[in-house]
Order: structure tokens, then sequence, then C-alpha cells
């Protein structure tokens, strides 16, 4: 009809007939070649529940962050084509994008507390375990438990509540640690009470498996690194994915020139200076440490990257379980770890520990051949006896400040240390 309305309009010579068919609406100019619109349809990643692990809760971390995965404020980072397709669900961490006002991004890390298989696994275990059967809900599998059930009748988190768990953080516990998890639990409205009146069934549980399987996002919640605390910030979880502030693995840096290596070496001795000596008398060591345990900022400042293997040792109160206790196995001792490795006694843990721990698998690699002979031969006869124990004559401290003395002329001052940049010029801290 318009078409035909149109020719008609170019055939028209009276004027009274054009203003008439004009009325009706022809355009000969643009009817003629007009064409249907095609609604544009914004390219989007396509979330499954398996793949953040949804489907899992609440067996799962938590849900704070899951709509800046489907809102797409949250990307991943190799995967920014116009098809956005989803990594594989195989991988343990992923690079991504964060934005809160879709104009400027900053880098995140995306993680699984452990790998794919590991949580298959522990999930099979679950319902073989206590349900006798291949599949279950998990959900309803755990609450059946003992452990839980004690969890919902406590109206606080108690020493006995976390008896058994394989997480180092819980090795050696005490009310005020564990207070101050459930203070500070962020996946749940901040209540700033030290009793779980405000967590919900779902939240203990939530809680509980996070414990359980990876105590990493609890460290981060509860030792922010707005207060100082050499750790990434937590920016939230969903499902069984954690999002915190992007770091590159200190592997990246064991090539780097003499002057990087040495500021990093640097920031190490302080962080694990902090971990023995700080306000809330605390003294966090190490049960393990490889090359992805330390994390650099893009502002080269060094972090606690993975605190997944931090023991925490309560130097005001002590550990508030008795040995029996401390051995105590159930299936939530069980969900990632053999039920049978053993375990550390919270009394042979010195401040040497982590030190030596470091010495040995970290400061070679990162400070080998670095440097002029004469301060190499240094480096290296201190690293030989610090991986070798220290011997009983020298402690912690008086070994980190040795070697802070031959590392401090080594580094310099410009902005590729734009932590400490321009500071440095001005300050004989530097």
């Amino acid at each position: 009809m318009g078409r035909w309305i149109c020719c008609l309009c170019s055939r028209v010579t009276d004027p009274l007939m054009l203003l008439l068919v004009l009325a009706l609406g022809c355009n000969p100019c643009a009817a003629a070649t007009a064409s249907p619109s095609v609604p544009h349809v914004k390219p989007s990643y396509t979330f499954g529940r398996t793949f953040l692990g949804l489907d899992k809760c609440n067996a799962c971390i938590g849900t704070s962050i899951c709509k800046k995965f489907f809102k797409e404020e949250i990307r991943f980072d190799t995967w920014l084509s116009s098809h956005l397709k989803l990594p594989p669900s195989s991988l343990l961490s992923y690079s991504g994008n964060y934005t809160d006002d879709a104009k400027s991004w900053r880098l995140v890390d995306i993680t699984r507390l452990t790998s794919k298989y590991q949580h298959d696994r522990g999930d099979k275990r679950i319902c073989t375990s206590l349900l006798k059967t291949k599949t279950c809900s998990l959900e309803r599998a755990l609450r059946r438990t003992q452990r839980f059930q004690k969890w919902l009748r406590a109206k606080r988190l108690t020493p006995d509540l976390v008896q058994g768990l394989s997480s180092p953080m819980l090795r050696c516990p005490s009310q005020r640690l564990l207070d101050r998890i459930v203070r500070r639990y962020a996946e749940v409205p901040d209540a700033g009470s030290i009793y779980m009146d405000h967590l919900t069934d779902r939240d203990k549980l939530r809680l509980l498996y996070t414990l359980a399987v990876n105590s990493h996002p609890i460290l981060l919640q509860i030792f922010p690194d707005v207060e100082g605390w050499p750790f990434p910030r937590y920016l939230g979880s969903c499902g069984r994915l954690v999002v915190s502030a992007s770091t590159r693995p200190l592997r990246d840096f064991f090539g780097s020139a003499a002057e990087v290596a040495a500021d990093l070496a640097l920031q190490l001795l302080a962080v694990l200076r902090s971990m023995g000596h700080n306000d809330l008398n605390y003294f966090f060591y190490f049960t393990h440490v490889d090359a992805g345990t330390f994390g650099v900022f893009s502002n080269g400042h060094l972090f606690i990257r993975d605190a997944s293997t931090l023991g925490i040792i309560d130097k005001e109160e002590g550990s508030q379980l008795i040995d029996g206790q401390q051995e105590y196995k159930d299936i939530f001792s069980c969900l990632t770890v053999d039920c049978q490795s053993p375990l550390a006694s919270c009394d042979s843990i010195g401040e040497k520990h982590s030190l030596v721990m470091v010495c040995q698998e970290l400061l070679p690699k990162l400070l080998a051949g670095k440097f002029l002979p004469p301060v190499q031969e240094k480096i290296d006869a201190f690293l030989r006896r610090c991986a070798r124990g220290l011997g009983d004559d020298q402690g912690a401290n008086e070994a980190m400040a040795e070697l802070a003395e031959i590392l401090k002329p080594l580094r310099s001052c410009d902005s590729r240390f734009a932590y400490r940049y321009p500071d440095c010029r001005y300050s004989d801290k530097y």
C-alpha cells in the first residue's frame, strides 16, 4: 500500500491531489528505499549456574557479587571478543576486568578455592559417605551432619565448632579470632556483632563450607588491606568463584632487574616481619610457600596473593583447643584434603619458620646472579645459612635485619616503584 501511494505521489500533477496524497504520509524519497529495522542485540556472556558454582549453593562461598557477573560489570580479560565466550571451567584462576560505572575498568583476579576436579571429588565424597549415593543434594546432605546441627544451635562461633577443619588458620584457634570472623564476615549484612544471630541457616552453611575448603577469602575479609594488612582487597564471591584485586605472581619477577629484585626481597622481609609483630598480637605463619604465594600490584607493592596456607596463633589468648579436639575428623575435614594428612603442633611453630621456608623456596630464585660478586657472595652465603635453619644463635628478626642491610643500598628510587615514589626522594626511610 505504501509503495502504491508513493508511485501515485510521483505521477500526480494536480496540486490539490498532491496535497491529499502527502497528507496520507507519502515520502517519495524515503519510502521507496525503507527497510524493516533490525533491533541491535548486545552480545553477552551466557552464564551457566554450573560455571559459577551456583548450582552447588548453599555448599558454596557466597553470592555477594553475582549481580556484577550477570550485568557484565565483571568481564573475563582474555575473552572480551564480540562473542564473549566464557573461559574453560577447569581453570583455577582467571584474569578479569571490574567496573562500577561502565566507563573505568580495573583488573581483578577471579579464582576458585580449589580446582574443579577437587571440588567434584569433594562433592562426590559428600554424597557417597553421607547418603551412600553417587549424586545428591549437597546442602541437604551437609545439613544432616552433627557438626552443622551444632552450628545451627550455636549463638557464637566457638573453638569446638571448627575443630578438625583442615584450614591452617583454624589449627590453633582462639575465641578472639573466631569472634573476628563472625563480626567481619562480608557475605552477610554487617551487624558488627560477635554473635551469629544475624546469620541465617544458609549463611552458616556457606561460612562453614568456606572454612572447610579454603580460608583464603575469610582472611581477606577479616584482615582487610585498608587497615594495612598485606592482602589484596576482597570484592565478593559468586557461587564458588572469588573476586579480589589483581596481582601478578612473584614468579613473573624472578627474571627482573637487580634493583627490582632487591626491592621485592626487602618488601618480602617486611611482610614476614609484620606477620610476627603487629598491633593485634596475632602471629601468622606459612605451612607452605611457592612462586604464587606472593603477588605484586601494578604499583610495585608486594602482597600475600594466596593466604590459603597461612596459620594464625593468637599471642594474646593462645589456642583454645586441646590435642584431642585438634584430631577430630568428619566430612568437613576431608572436602579437599586427605583426612589422614599430619598437622603440626601449635607449640612447634617458631618465628624462624616462615623465614626459613622463604629462604629455601623464593629468595634464591629472586636474587640469584643479580649483583656484583662481593654483594652476591654475601647474599648467597646468607641464604644457604638461612635455608639450613639459621642455627640456634640467631633469631628471625636479627636474620632479616642482616639481609635487609645488604639489600637496602641496591634498590633505586624511580617511577617503577610507584608505591613509594616520589616519597623515597624526600625520606631517609628509603
